[in-house]
């Protein structure tokens, strides 16, 4: 008389509780990155020519944890010729000057405090001269209903700046004739792109394609019909 042996099986409740775990972390994870990244005040563009002027926009998605965000004091950099605060409705704006009479910093306030899951934006147009640092550093303090936080970390050298805590917004800049040799690098990039569109867009290639399309079809068909009749 034979024995029959079964192995015993695992419940399929913990396979299932293990799966369904590691299911939620995994989502838990996706959605803390973009959030994590999301609170940063950052400044775009990152990038401007020495001697150039240009707009820079300061923005920030999030509080101080889940606090609605009140105002903006936004610190200049050395370097700056000329500095405009951008007019804008949802915000009052106050202007610091220094000893030299160049704006020194400027706050805006929030008309109704921004909540934390919109994103707010505030702006100002800039001068530069040829003299000006290869990177400017904007210092933000972000006041909140409760609490405030200090984007104002600065990488060390060699250290990569997203590791910081609390990092300040930065701008590169650029050497002007390098930037212009760039625009013109840009635009040979683009007529060849347009060479190219027009190539593809030639009638006679479009026709000869098509027909080699057509044709591959009906080879098809035959060879179908002919393996059927071999059947």
């Amino acid at each position: 008389m034979s024995r029959t042996t079964t192995s015993p099986r695992r419940p399929r409740s913990r396979r299932a509780l293990v799966a369904t775990t590691g299911a939620l972390g995994g989502v838990a994870l996706a959605l803390a990155v973009p959030l994590m990244a999301g609170a940063h005040v950052s400044v775009s563009p990152d990038e401007l020519a020495a001697g150039d002027h240009g707009v820079l926009t300061f923005s920030f998605a999030h509080g101080c944890g889940t606090s609605p965000t009140t105002a903006l004091r936004i610190t200049m950099p050395d370097g700056l010729t000329s500095v405009a605060p951008t007019l804008d409705g949802d915000w009052t704006i106050q202007v610091e000057r220094g000893d030299d009479g160049l704006v020194s910093a400027v706050t805006y306030t929030a008309l109704t405090p921004v909540p934390t899951d919109l994103r707010g934006a505030v702006s100002m147009s800039v001068g530069l001269d040829e003299k000006t640092p290869e990177t400017l550093a904007f210092p933000v303090v972000q006041q909140c209903v409760d609490g405030a936080t200090e984007w104002t970390q600065l990488a060390e050298e060699g250290e990569d700046p997203h590791a910081l805590d609390a990092p300040a917004p930065v701008v590169t800049v650029t050497d002007a004739e390098a930037s212009m040799h760039g625009a013109h690098g840009d635009g040979e990039a683009d007529t060849a792109d347009a060479d190219a569109a027009a190539t593809a867009a030639d009638p006679l290639g479009i026709a000869l394609g098509t027909g080699g399309l057509l044709a591959g079809a009906a080879a098809l068909v035959v060879a179908v019909l002919a393996y059927r009749r071999r059947a």
